[in-house]
């Protein structure tokens, strides 16, 4: 399930969700995609400010891990959220740039309303993830 070019994936996610995400996180390097997760990308001493909103601007896909866990306030995750939607509302964002994957049953919160979500918890959830991506490589 290689994809043909590499993607620049930005996976926004809760702390609490760290585990599944890291082992999604894995899965897409496998499928030949530059992911960047925070655990893997920050060194210390960098402004981790700087670099996840330029993580954000530099990437051609923003998977947003949904959890109810995500949608309980506080965490720097909706910082990330509202840059993200920024860049998806602005016209330098082509084709798909946000996936909103639940990584469990929850709600979406309501500014990603809009976008078709990807459920991967259920047992074609990591297919159709793939599937979209494929798409945008096609589109970038």
């Amino acid at each position: 399930m290689k994809l043909s070019k590499q993607l620049r994936i930005f996976l926004l996610h809760a702390r609490s969700d760290q585990q599944v995400v890291r082992r999604l996180y894995r899965r897409l390097v496998k499928e030949g995609a530059s992911v960047w997760l925070d655990q893997e990308r920050l060194l210390p001493g960098q402004d981790w400010v700087y670099e996840i909103h330029r993580a954000i601007h530099n990437c051609d896909v923003v998977i947003a891990c949904l959890s109810k866990q995500f949608n309980k306030q506080g965490g720097y995750r909706h910082e990330e959220l509202r840059i993200a939607l920024e860049r998806a509302n602005s016209s330098d964002a082509d084709g798909i740039f946000i996936v909103p994957a639940r990584l469990e049953p929850c709600d979406l919160p309501d500014s990603l309303g809009r976008w078709q979500r990807a459920d991967l918890f259920k047992p074609d959830g990591y297919k159709q993830l793939v599937r979209t991506l494929r798409a945008q490589v096609l589109s970038v």
